[in-house]
């Protein structure tokens, strides 16, 4: 039976409120911006189509407003908050809920299949968050590395998830593009007022949905050197493809055998990365590795 609890207004004026009462501050260095508006809310909410036996992992609960409505939809919600001086607050606002477990942790020092184990047994696990904008890249990464979770709906800055969901040869293409595109497919829900939260950050955001891939959408033969090659492709933007990963000590290949490869594959050396699909990239790859052994 869904759970339906009244009482904790997410509004603007009822954040600041509360915020005032207990003597806190957003704080900029953890990048806290509260979300505010009820229709984001249950957008978020909806594109994680829960279940009554949906097991979640909330990062970056803050005063509890979406672990709120989480709570009433799924099985069983794990928030796990950095902040020591709201976990009297966030307790306060969930505390109807018996079915929320807040653990006070650096998500990107939590040890996620130890913590699944222990809060969701074999379950599969979904992932709703809304990001602090200085951190999505490492939070990101490391989500899509767990094979226990099913899909992640989070809410980042809107020129990161054009990122995400790019395509080759468009000017928001980059590293992390490919990177994520190898193990999920990427799905765009809405953008995000900056008015929607409090503070007023001074940029939009955006909602995705990322669904993980049980098989990768290219075959690598070293997946280590894969993402080496991307990265590599990239440290050095302005320069060509050639020139960025041929410097990138990571990748251990010569200029020489990477303009090999790329004329076997018919492609211009001058050829720069954000070109390069994530088919092509594997390519190279694997033929860097072949030409290794």
């Amino acid at each position: 039976m869904k759970r339906k609890h009244k009482g904790l207004d997410g509004s603007k004026r009822a954040v600041q409120a509360q915020l005032s009462n207990e003597g806190l501050r957003p704080k900029k260095s953890l990048g806290q911006n509260f979300l505010t508006d009820q229709s984001v809310l249950s957008d978020i909410v909806s594109a994680a189509q829960l279940t009554e036996e949906s097991c979640v992992l909330e990062i970056g609960p803050g005063m509890g407003a979406l672990t709120k409505e989480l709570a009433q939809e799924a099985k069983k919600v794990v928030a796990v908050e950095i902040d020591t001086s709201i976990l009297p607050v966030l307790e306060k606002n969930l505390q109807a809920f018996d079915n929320v477990t807040v653990i006070n942790q650096d998500i990107l020092k939590v040890d996620l299949d130890a913590l699944f184990d222990e809060q969701f047994g074999n379950n599969s696990v979904k992932v709703i968050a809304n990001l602090p904008y200085y951190i999505t890249t490492p939070i990101v990464m490391k989500l899509l590395e767990s094979k226990r979770i099913s899909s992640i709906v989070i809410m980042i800055q809107k020129e990161v998830a054009e990122r995400l969901a790019a395509t080759a040869g468009t000017k928001s293409y980059g590293a992390i593009t490919p990177a994520v595109q190898y193990r999920a497919e990427v799905f765009y829900v809405r953008d995000v007022s900056p008015e929607c939260f409090h503070p007023v950050p001074k940029v939009w955001s955006s909602v995705i949905e990322l669904r993980l891939l049980k098989e990768a959408p290219v075959f690598v033969q070293d997946e280590k050197h894969f993402f080496h090659l991307v990265h590599g492709a990239f440290c050095q933007r302005r320069k060509t493809f050639l020139n960025s990963a041929g410097s990138y000590p990571q990748l251990g290949a010569d200029k020489e055998t990477l303009r090999q490869v790329l004329t076997e594959m018919g492609l211009d050396e001058n050829v720069r990365g954000e070109s390069l699909s994530i088919e092509q990239f594997a390519r190279i790859s694997n033929a860097l590795v072949e030409k290794k052994s």
